[in-house]
């Protein structure tokens, strides 16, 4: 995806674009000129010259201020056929996994909110251990992503998980091969975190810059098969004043995450945090980031306090019902929930 830092136009110009949330080329296909014009202030002619620049870099011409792309068609048998065939990510709880249809779907983003210490983070961790099964005990045998924005994200718990999962592995591998001798598992503890890419973002800046990089990333890593974003909105709650802008930039985010997901067949999953909203005479927790985000993503998942025990539901999905199962939070990591979970530190 070609940017418009490498638009032939001032400098002056190639900042405005970028400051108003402009930071692909592709993302001044649906603009008009006078839009454009209001937006960077700026006059109109400028405006339309800035678009006949971004047409002919993109190899398009520009007719009535706007152009439209069209592709070949993709029959739904085939569709359904390349859906069934890409597999699912576990979360180690099977409760979970049932409502989510065998757990977090690839070529798909899916949003995961909750209060804090809820366990976002963790099932973030698990799944970018999960994600690394090996396909001959039913995973995906990919590598991660994870995108660190709060700075939750601890090696030393991903290394209790990846260690639990070798277990697993062992146990299962033994019910396998009874009578025979234990198959070895060929994974390591250090293997899963070898296979976990992490990358710490300070700002919103390099939240976008990192997330425009993703697609060159992964070209050059085609065996990823998971991006984690824990949190992708930590630093678009600060320091924002503009509205209009911060919906627009996170707009572009979300349909790069989702074209991603799409063409490397992958899956995306994006930790979010609640706010509260004047509902009704009262004030109720809500997922942040505003009704407009709550469209931005294929499936959403709130997990939620029921007494002691930890619920997730499926708020949204277009593929598997609204449902809410109990999970726990241990020291093996995710797990189907008890009767008798509490509260209790991991580490």
């Amino acid at each position: 995806m070609e940017e418009v830092s490498s638009l032939p136009i001032s400098a002056s110009q190639r900042g405005k674009l970028i400051s108003a949330g402009y930071t692909s080329i592709s993302s001044l296909f649906s603009v008009s000129s006078f839009d454009l014009a209001r937006v960077l202030k700026i006059s109109e002619n400028e405006a339309l010259a800035i678009l006949e620049v971004a047409s002919q870099r993109a190899g398009l011409g520009r007719t009535n201020g706007s152009h439209a792309v069209v592709s070949g068609a993709q029959n739904a048998w085939d569709m359904l056929c390349e859906e069934e065939s890409l597999g699912r990510i576990t979360t180690c709880c099977a409760d979970l996994d049932e409502i989510l249809g065998g757990g977090i779907s690839c070529q798909e983003v899916t949003e995961i909110g909750g209060v804090p210490g809820i366990g976002k983070t963790q099932l973030g961790i698990q799944l970018a251990v999960n994600v690394q099964i090996p396909s001959d005990y039913g995973g995906l045998q990919g590598k991660a992503i994870y995108i660190d924005t709060e700075g939750s994200f601890m090696v030393e718990r991903a290394l209790q998980i990846a260690e639990a999962c070798v277990e697993d592995m062992q146990d299962y591998s033994g019910l396998l091969h009874k009578d025979k001798q234990a198959h070895q598992i060929k994974m390591q503890p250090k293997d899963f975190l070898n296979n976990i890419f992490y990358f710490r973002v300070c700002s919103y800046t390099e939240q976008i810059a990192v997330i425009n990089y993703l697609e060159k990333f992964v070209s050059e890593h085609k065996d990823v098969k998971l991006v984690v974003i824990d949190s992708i909105t930590f630093h678009f709650r600060q320091d924002f004043v503009n509205m209009a802008l911060r919906t627009r930039l996170l707009g572009g985010l979300a349909l790069k995450l989702m074209k991603l997901a799409k063409k490397y067949s992958l899956a995306v999953v994006l930790m979010n945090q609640v706010t509260t909203k004047y509902y009704e005479g009262s004030y109720q927790l809500t997922l942040a980031l505003g009704d407009s985000w709550s469209h931005a993503c294929t499936n959403r998942i709130i997990l939620h306090w029921s007494g002691n025990e930890r619920n997730a539901r499926i708020d949204k999905s277009p593929s598997v019902r609204s449902a809410s199962a109990a999970y726990a939070v241990t020291r093996r990591g995710i797990r189907n929930s008890t009767s008798s979970c509490k509260r209790v530190k991991m580490m």
